[in-house]
Formats: C-alpha cells, structure tokens, sequence
C-alpha cells in the first residue's frame, strides 16, 4: 500500500549546511505533547505517537525513519549523549555512505562491445545466483541459449532485448570483471534509454529492473532509485499489475508477466525500506496473486513470492508504525500474526536450504538467505523502539557518571520485544556467517549488507545495554560478514567501520562500569578489616579492548580454518539455533499472563512509556544533517 501524500511529503524549508542548502524538518520537543496534555478516552484504541522528524538527510538525499542509516544516526546520538562523547570520530575525509562515487569518469558507449560466446554460459549462471530471490525476470532455463542464438545472428539489431542480453552480461561478470562489466552496462543502459521514445514492452520493464539491479550492486543508491522509476512507469503502462491482462497473452507469458511485476515489486520495497524513502509501485488495483498453491493445497516453494510476502508484510510495519506513529492493540497483535504466518509456512524450510546447502544449488542457497534476512530484519524493525527504550532505560543519563543498570531479568512486553530484535540480529549474523565461510555468497549482495549493518547495530546496542555478554560474539560476527562484503562494497566498508567502533564503545563502557561497580563493592568490603582501596578505578588504557581479537572470530572469514576453529564448533551448540521462530514475533509480549496489559489507560501509560519520552525518530544534531563522516 503506497504511502499518503501527508506522509510522504513533509513541510520542509531550506537550511544552509556548508556551500550545501539542505531542507530541514520542524519538530517539537518530544515532551512537549506529554507537557500539553492530550486527552485521550481510555477506550482509546489508537495512541498517538510524538510526531519528530519525518526525515534525515545527508548532503545529498533524504533517508527515512524505518532506514538502517537512520538506526544508526538514533544509536549515535544515544552513545555520545551517554556513554563516549568520543564514540564514532570523524576522518578527516567526508565520504557519502549513499553513492559511491567512482574514481574514473563514466564511460561513453560509443562502439557495441564484444561479447565472449564462451563465457556466456558462466556469465548466465552466475546472473540467476546473484539475483535469486530479488527477481527472476526470465525463463532461466532457457537463458543461456537464447543469448548465445543472439550472439551468433549476424543481424546486429539495436533494441531493448539487445539492451536486455548486455545486460544480464554485466551483472554477471560484475564480480569477476568489473572493467567488462562496466561496458556492457554503459551499452545496453544507452540502448535501453534510446528504445524509449518507441512501443514499450516487456523488455523496457525487463531492461531497467537490470540497470537498477547493477546499480544496487555498484553502490549506486540514487540512480538505482531514479532508474527504476522508469522501469516501474513501463510495467504499469503495460499492464503487468492486472494478472486477468497478463493471462491474454497465454499460460507462458502470463506466468513470466506475473513473475516480472513481483519481481518489481521487490526492488522497489528494498528501495523504498533500505532508504526510508515512498514505494513507486502500490498492490492497489493490483490483482498478480504472490502465493501459489499445489494441487494438495499446499503452498509451493517459490523463493520469490517468500520474498515480495516478507517486504510487503514490512511495508505494512513501515506504513503503520513509522509513518502514523500510532501503535495500538490490534495493530501489534496484527503485525504478530503476519510474522508467525510467514514464519510457519517459509522459515523452516529456508533454515533447512542454508543450514545444508547445496553447492551445486548455488542459486537457491542464496535466495534462501535473502528471503530470510528480509524476514530478520522485519522482527528488528517492529521491535526496534522497544529496544531503543530499554537501552535509554539501562545508560546513564550522561557520559560522566556510570550508573548501575536496570537488571536483565525485566519480563515486562517492552524487554521481550526488545530481546526479539536481538534474537533476529544474532540469528541473522550467524547463518550469513556461515554461509560466508562456506564460500556460497557472492561480493556484491546489497540487500544482505543493509540487513547485516542493521543488525550489526542492534547487537552493539545490545551489548552496551547489558544483554548479555554473548552478543559479543554475534558482534564479531556481523562484522566478519561486512568486511568479506568491504572488499568490493563501498558501503560495507564503511558499516564495518561503523560497526567496531560501536563495539569498541560498549566493551569499554562494560569495562568502565564493572571497574565502578567493583569500587563501590570494595570500600563497602573494606570496613571488615581494615583495607585500603584505591581512590580511583585502573587507567582505562592499562586494560586494552581489541574489537578485533581472534579469539573471537576470524579477520578473514574466507580463511579455510575458519570452520575449524572452536569459535565453529562453539556455534554448533549456540543458543539460538533451537529458538521456536514464533518466538521473534510479537505474539509472546501480550501474553496476558505475562502481567502486560495495553487496554484502555494502562495502554496509554504503556506507549507514553515506550515513546513518549524518547525521542524514536530524532532529528539529527546540526540542523537535520547527518554526519555520514563520523565513523573511525
């Protein structure tokens, strides 16, 4: 469902940061709603949510609320206010971690490039498993020999399905060969733009989801953005959302016709959720069903309709929690529901294809886990501001002092749901890692690496907030798996970075406030006999903090030891490997005999608690402008 225009456009005005004008957005204090007083019925069922800043922008676009960048930005602000005004240290260098500019100038497609016949075959294969599970936009069994038969025609034709084969080509050898790549990009992208001022058909639709998906996988954000618009436009102007319109054209095309829209809508809601940013596609008057049934009545396996399930589920969080600001009864048990759904009918199945992959499988391996690191990241995106709360609850409330925290036994609603946000980034690192030691990922996963960084974060956040020393261990591990990904992704680079110096930050604040905790044991202690404590905690930098100690995971996850390390065989007995799935919903936090109750006032008190006096959705320090530098 598209979001309304009152959300999607808030009232800006510009805002000169640097040579730069930047809109900003206004906002209240977010007690000041709690200062005025509203007066809601306790039969309320809606609770109104303090409205703060729609957006967050850096010097080039704006970045929404349900964003990783935005958790990010929320995590900064808590530490430096809390815990190390130092945390997060800018470079010297100002490096925007939403498009990676390039340190060559674009190429001009001035002359057809050459394609290898013999590497069409490998280049094809490795295109199905890269994309497995974000679009399947072909007959994939047919692929390699339609593009090598157009290869071999000596009629050299200059249309979109020509744009379509340069295409699939570039992608696949994005990995391997970049400058090649690079080529038949720029080619079949100039075609593709030059066949628009005639008939559209399904390969314009075709042409400009694989210009958006080599854009993605360059880290190219914005004009993966600004080019499936075009593609988006194309498949409603020829009718892909209306499944009665695609049925005209036969069982076979109506099939592909289908499967390219749910492919579309895809791209779009990764786009539009990994940005903050309004969905171009909607399911209004949309009628391509996304699930499929045996003849036994039982779903097929099909990763793409788990995946299109999985984001539109996390639209709805997105459209219901971020964009009204409004959390209710009905909503979260509702939200619940659609988790475990999906959970019971995909989850266990996907657990099964990562935890004993197929190597000759290389495509459904993968699809599997960008189906199921979408579904993680849709559990921390609900849980998220429950997390946030419990955090603020458990921190001092400034950098110079080191207050005992709440303890880690708290089974009110808030702590489970803050404990299941945590539970899907531990789960979430774990099998990613694996399958990254197994050498079954490509390089160049976009979708992976913004999931991974959103967890990477919440694991951090978890640690500093007391939950438990073990998610140290999931720490490293969300790093590893950035920085396998770094090596050719700009943006992983640059959350890994984000990422350790996070962990660097709560081991020592851990260590800071044991060191506290044991002092005022010690002259407590003391009186007994007579001992003399020192009058100050060790130096700090006496105890050093290596966030990259390989005790606890490798520096290099492609290392061949790795799976032979104890760190491996400490996994096989991991304590989330036999978590019930239902239990990273939000099902187990209403439980009425859990003591939680959300009726009526107590269900007022109970949001003014989670949301009223922290501000979720903060507008950034500095006139609404995000700092992308600051990291170390």
């Amino acid at each position: 469902m598209a979001q309304s225009s009152s959300s999607a456009r808030p009232e800006t005005s510009p805002v000169v940061v640097g040579n730069s004008p930047l809109p900003s957005v206004g906002c209240a204090h977010p007690s000041e709603d709690l200062r005025r007083g509203r007066d809601v019925s306790t039969e309320e069922a809606d609770v109104n949510v303090p409205r703060e800043a729609r957006l967050l922008c850096d010097a080039r676009v704006f970045i929404g609320d349900c964003a990783p960048l935005s958790l990010f930005q929320t995590v900064r602000q808590i530490v430096t206010s809390r815990v190390d005004p130092n945390a997060f240290t800018p470079q010297t260098s100002r490096v925007s971690m939403l498009e990676n500019s390039t340190s060559s100038p674009l190429l001009v497609a001035s002359e057809e490039p050459r394609l290898n016949p013999a590497a069409t075959e490998r280049l094809v294969s490795t295109f199905i498993s890269v994309t497995s599970g974000l679009v399947d936009l072909f007959d994939n069994a047919r692929l390699s020999d339609d593009i090598s038969a157009w290869l071999t025609n000596e009629e050299t034709l200059k249309d979109a399905a020509s744009a379509v084969n340069y295409l699939v080509c570039a992608i696949g050898s994005q990995s391997g060969d970049e400058g090649s790549a690079a080529e038949y990009f720029q080619y079949g992208k100039a075609l593709a733009l030059s066949c628009l001022g005639g008939d559209l058909g399904i390969e314009t639709v075709q042409a400009f989801a694989l210009v958006t998906l080599y854009m993605l996988r360059a880290c190219q954000i914005n004009g993966s953005f600004l080019f499936f618009g075009i593609a988006a436009r194309a498949a409603y102007s020829i009718g892909l959302h209306r499944t009665e319109v695609n049925s005209r054209f036969g069982a076979e095309v109506h099939s592909q016709r289908d499967r390219l829209w749910k492919s579309l809508r895809v791209l779009d809601l990764f786009l539009s959720i990994s940005t903050g940013r309004p969905p171009s596609m909607s399911d209004i008057d949309c009628t391509v069903p996304y699930r499929a049934s045996d003849v036994d009545g039982q779903e097929k396996f099909d990763l793409l309709n788990a995946s299109v399930q999985i984001l539109s589920t996390t639209e709805e969080i997105v459209l219901q929690v971020y964009s009204r600001r409004k959390i209710s009864l009905p909503l979260t048990e509702g939200i619940s529901r659609q988790l475990r759904d999906w959970s019971s009918r995909w989850l266990s199945r996907l657990k099964r294809i990562v935890a004993i992959p197929n190597p000759e499988d290389r495509a459904e391996v993968i699809g599997a886990c960008q189906a199921m690191s979408s579904y993680y990241y849709a559990v921390m995106l609900v849980a998220r501001p429950f997390l946030m709360y419990e955090l603020c609850k458990r921190l001092p409330d400034n950098t110079t002092t080191i207050d005992t925290p709440v303890g880690g036994s708290d089974n009110s609603g808030r702590a489970k749901l803050a404990n299941a946000c945590i539970d899907a980034a531990c789960l979430m690192a774990e099998s990613v890692l694996d399958l990254v030691n197994r050498r079954l990922l490509d390089i160049r996963m976009p979708l992976i690496v913004s999931w991974v960084f959103a967890s990477s974060l919440v694991l951090g956040v978890g640690l500093l907030g007391s939950f438990g020393r073990i998610l140290e261990k999931y720490a490293h591990m969300s790093i590893a798996v950035l920085e396998y990904f770094a090596r050719n992704d700009a943006h992983a680079m640059q959350y890994s970075l984000i990422a350790k110096s996070l962990l660097s930050s709560a081991l020592k604040y851990l260590q800071r406030r044991d060191v506290d905790e044991r002092l005022r044991i010690t002259k407590t202690s003391s009186q007994l006999f007579g001992l003399i404590p020192k009058d100050r905690p060790p130096r700090e930098d006496l105890v050093p903090v290596d966030t990259n100690e390989p005790r606890t995971i490798t520096s290099d996850p492609l290392d061949a030891d790795v799976l032979q390390s104890p760190l491996s065989h400490e996994l096989l007995a991991s304590p989330f490997h036999d978590i019930d799935p239902a239990l990273l919903s939000l099902g187990c936090s209403l439980d009425p005999a859990s003591g939680t109750s959300f009726s009526g006032r107590d269900q007022q008190d109970q949001t003014d608690h989670v949301f009223g006096a922290l501000n979720l959705f903060p507008l950034l320090d500095g006139n609404g402008h995000i700092d992308l530098a600051h990291y170390l």
